[in-house]
């Protein structure tokens, strides 16, 4: 976030369309001028890119007042996947790309996911004397979600790959205090049997036959 204009995602998600808003406010205490260009839909696990009909805007924007600039895109074009909203702004005359962190998904055909949860309890042995025990996996229809622990307590770099293909990676939480962690991923495919995680600074994988 812009530590002088916040610029937030409000949204819902119907059978066909988004709708919501850009939410802008002040975040410093100063009154600011942001002008947003042009906004986007853009997947979190690829390329993929479309256009929403947004008129060029230009908003003074006040400290703990928001401003609301609408919009509306249909979801039909988009494929399977998670998506972020981008704009382009220009915050007093500074050009900036902003991406809200609030998503969506587009979902998967019921039949073309796997689903169901493993119970791993495998350890990965780190280069420093570290341990990484992944503890299980849960398949579900939009999401991959991986627990582990670490010891001593330190936040894990996982990567998965099922079948030789990277899954791209939604988000990583992590408990200080505990020692857990969870890494959120988009869901495997039907067509992918065994799922490789892999640990930075382990020398090799945990492999996991999927559900």
């Amino acid at each position: 976030m812009d530590e002088r204009v916040s610029i937030r995602a409000h949204f819902e998600r119907f059978p066909a369309t988004v709708k919501g808003a850009f939410v802008l406010r002040g975040a410093d205490g100063d009154p600011h001028q942001v002008r947003i260009e042009a906004a986007r839909v853009r997947e979190i696990g690829g390329r993929a890119t479309q256009p929403i009909d947004l008129e060029a805007v230009t908003l003074d924007v006040a400290p703990n007042l928001d401003l609301f600039v609408p919009f509306e895109f249909p979801t039909t074009e988009l494929s399977a996947g998670w998506y972020g909203l981008e704009c382009d702004t220009a915050i007093d005359g500074v050009p900036e790309s902003v991406r809200p962190p609030k998503r969506f998904a587009v979902p998967w055909p019921r039949a073309s996911v796997r689903r169901g949860a493993v119970t791993v309890n495998k350890v990965a042995q780190i280069a420093d004397g570290s341990k990484i025990k992944i503890e299980q996996i849960e398949c579900g229809g939009d999401t991959v979600k991986v627990s582990y622990t670490a010891t001593p307590p330190a936040p894990a770099s996982l990567r998965l790959v099922a079948d030789g293909a990277a899954v791209p990676q939604l988000e990583s939480e992590f408990d200080e205090e505990t020692g857990r962690g969870r890494v959120t991923t988009y869901p495997v495919l039907r067509s992918q049997s065994r799922l490789a995680i892999e640990v930075r600074g382990a020398s090799s994988p945990v492999d996991v036959r999927l559900p």
